[in-house]
């Protein structure tokens, strides 16, 4: 045997993946159905809202046609007052990827909680646990001078950080000064360390991109027909289910406003605006979250054509 026949023996096969990851409302789930049913593919969400029960209009869940078209899973897989996390999204997702593999399909991971996605790719770095005192210190710095100065800060202590994080992202900008502080390493070091050591994947990665005005557009117009489809009675039932209020589920994004509205506390005119206006700007921070990934192809959801042609080339590489 030759030494590179060796090598290339002796190096692992990992398992093909297509991931659609992208801000909310710019039809991920439309064309991850289309795509999955051309090729007898399934889909393994990569939504943290999508998981719980009973919890359908709010978290715009595929719809009964869809399902019936595509087989989905990781949707409905916990009660709303259950615990679920990265670390157990990416524990779930792995175990059924394989078996489907098993099954000769082509996985399609879909989703926009970024984080989700990481966990499942590249598991979960070992960075200290959360200070809660630490994260307000930074937090309440932030509110008070802004987030440039936090950013500042990052710079001094942690420049390899700053140099891979954006500016307005103060999230993570604290949780980088948070890891440094807590363990005098950079975060950066932790993930390149950890970075992909234990990936059985090959991804290929793929965004839509929609102009903001539109995506803005598009979410007005998805929250008015969740109202028309029944949301208000969602959160009614989910209420005399006797889930609480504070349940982390229940203040996402659509059930907080909702449920503000079905206890009195405001009109619906101004649930609806209330809801419109955290829904953008959550969009916004997933932008920030996918754009900072440099493995994602980019496209218009027009351009169905090209990422078909993108899909097929990467699954012709596998067979």
């Amino acid at each position: 045997m030759k030494s590179n026949d060796f090598l290339n023996a002796a190096k692992p096969v990992r398992i093909p993946l297509v991931v659609l990851g992208s801000p909310t409302a710019t039809g991920k789930t439309r064309l991850a159905v289309e795509l999955a049913r051309a090729c007898g593919g399934e889909i393994v969400s990569a939504d943290s809202m999508q998981v719980y029960r009973f919890m359908d209009i709010g978290t715009a869940k595929p719809t009964a046609e869809e399902r019936k078209r595509v087989r989905h899973h990781l949707i409905d897989v916990a009660d709303p007052d259950e615990e679920f996390n990265a670390a157990l999204y990416a524990d779930a997702a792995r175990a059924q990827i394989a078996r489907l593999r098993q099954e000769g399909k082509t996985v399609f991971v879909v989703g926009g909680t970024g984080l989700y996605i990481r966990a499942l790719l590249r598991g979960i770095i070992a960075t200290p646990p959360v200070d809660e005192a630490i994260r307000r210190h930074y937090q309440n710095l932030r509110d008070r001078f802004g987030r440039a100065h936090v950013y500042r800060l990052l710079c001094e202590k942690d420049p390899a950080a700053a140099a891979r994080l954006n500016p307005n992202d103060s999230v993570r900008v604290i949780r980088a000064l948070e890891v440094f502080e807590q363990s005098g390493q950079s975060i950066v070091v932790l993930q390149d360390r950890h970075a992909f050591a234990d990936c059985p994947y090959e991804a290929l990665k793929i965004g839509l991109r929609i102009e903001r005005d539109e995506l803005k557009q598009r979410i007005f117009d998805r929250t008015a027909r969740m109202v028309e489809a029944g949301l208000v009675a969602e959160v009614r039932g989910l209420l005399d289910r006797g889930y609480s209020e504070k349940l982390k589920s229940m203040q996402s994004l659509g059930y907080k406003q909702m449920i503000a509205f079905v206890q009195g506390r405001c009109a619906l005119d101004e649930a609806l605006a209330q809801m419109n206006r955290e829904t953008w700007r959550y969009a916004k921070r997933q932008m920030t979250w996918f754009a900072a990934d440099r493995e994602i192809v980019w496209y218009s959801p027009r351009q169905i054509d090209d990422i078909r042609r993108e899909v097929g080339n990467f699954r012709s590489r596998f067979r």
